[in-house]
């Protein structure tokens, strides 16, 4: 418990510390903004496509933790559509309950596989954002079809966006580099890990700028149930089937660890722009990844 504990607590420090910057509203002006817009559009792609370009991919059970992954993330998707009855919220509300349940945040994941098990977690990570960033995104877009909460033109928008998204692009970008052998020659290999070596950190701290303490207030049903569900009933649902297909320790642990991730900060603009409830959002965000300091720690530890 103490080796991840130590491994995770600097990690769990930064978001902390943006939070405090939040609150303080430090350094001021759109200055959060705009480098959450660099990390996102630039710093992040850059150190996704640094790890899969050069990553020996062959050490990965790709089908296997693909299976877990992907698997779990259609198994609670299809429960949730099945059970929503449960969350007496209405359609708007439920897609930020069905996002609060799927999304979860890269950044911390990719910093804590990397720290908890240095470059075979860090390229685990990179084949997992592979796999769950693009299938995560298409299932809410289909939940906020399927509520009625989109237009024509915010469909079009939204799968025009899904067609643009950076982190889609850089692990097309960085697998297609390493299948067909040119990888990132010269300098390019350089450059291009400087640029990621920036992104974990700040994206950290934008994580915490991103909380915001008095949706705290907020606590009905459908905030716990959905807390519940991301925080407890995916992690459970993953390592399960980590243990029956008998992944390795390191592929087993980043798989773990993605599924008890909290929600992605990036939920709550999609739930103001997609007419999601971007109230629960907010709460769901800031409940999770603070509770995820105490889960987090505990499923790593039950896992090993």
């Amino acid at each position: 418990m103490e080796g991840v504990a130590n491994a995770l607590g600097p990690l769990f420090m930064l978001i902390l510390l943006g939070a405090a910057l939040g609150v303080t509203r430090q350094p001021g002006g759109d200055f959060w903004p705009r480098l959450e817009r660099l990390i996102y559009f630039l710093l992040f792609p850059a150190m996704l496509i640094a790890t899969l370009a050069s990553a020996d991919v062959s050490q990965v059970p790709l089908v296997r933790v693909a299976i877990v992954l992907l698997g779990a993330m259609m198994l609670l998707a299809i429960a949730l559509w099945a059970l929503r009855g449960w969350f007496h919220l209405e359609p708007a509300a439920f897609t930020s309950a069905f996002q609060g349940s799927l999304r979860f945040n890269t950044y911390v994941g990719v910093a804590a596989a990397a720290a908890l098990h240095g470059g075979p977690g860090a390229t685990v990570a990179a084949v997992a954002v592979a796999l769950m960033v693009p299938l995560v995104n298409v299932l809410c877009v289909i939940s906020f079809i399927a509520a009625g909460t989109l237009g024509a033109s915010s469909l079009t928008a939204s799968l025009v966006a899904l067609a643009r998204n950076p982190l889609i692009l850089a692990c097309l970008i960085g697998i297609g580099l390493n299948l067909s052998g040119i990888g990132l020659p010269g300098w390019s290999q350089a450059s291009m890990e400087l640029l990621g070596r920036a992104a974990l950190p700040l994206g950290l701290v934008a994580v915490g700028v991103a909380l915001r303490p008095t949706a705290l207030l907020r606590l009905d049903r459908g905030v716990w149930l959905t807390n519940l569900v991301k925080l407890v009933l995916m992690p459970a649902l993953v390592l399960g089937l980590a243990l029956l297909l008998q992944l390795d320790p390191i592929s087993r642990d980043v798989a773990l660890l993605f599924a008890a991730l909290p929600t992605a900060t990036s939920a709550y603009i999609l739930a103001r722009q997609m007419g999601g409830d971007a109230e629960l959002m907010a709460a769901l965000i800031t409940g999770q990844t603070l509770l995820a300091m105490l889960t987090l720690p505990l499923w790593l530890k039950l896992a090993g």
